[in-house]
């Protein structure tokens, strides 16, 4: 299954390495990658592919991960976001 990470907080060095050294903790395949800082946020969204199994844990942990470092993570199933984003 294929799932979507949005990421916003305030800019700083290894938000991107961080986030991609969850995703390997859940076996979550990076399949591409969007971010860009606006004046001081960082903003990212990712697209990552990983057991359909594993997803209400990972959404979990990724959520608990950025309460910690001062970060907004959502993850939501791709087919959510495709439903959410179609008229």
């Amino acid at each position: 299954m294929r799932a979507i990470i949005s990421v916003v907080g305030k800019d700083h060095v290894g938000i991107l390495a961080a986030i991609a050294n969850q995703c390997q903790k859940y076996d979550a395949n990076i399949v591409d990658v969007s971010q860009t800082v606006l004046q001081e946020f960082f903003t990212m969204i990712m697209l990552v592919e990983m057991d359909n199994s594993q997803f209400l844990a990972f959404g979990d942990y990724l959520l608990e991960y950025g309460k910690n470092n001062n970060l907004k993570i959502h993850v939501m199933h791709e087919d959510i976001f495709n439903c959410m984003h179609t008229i």
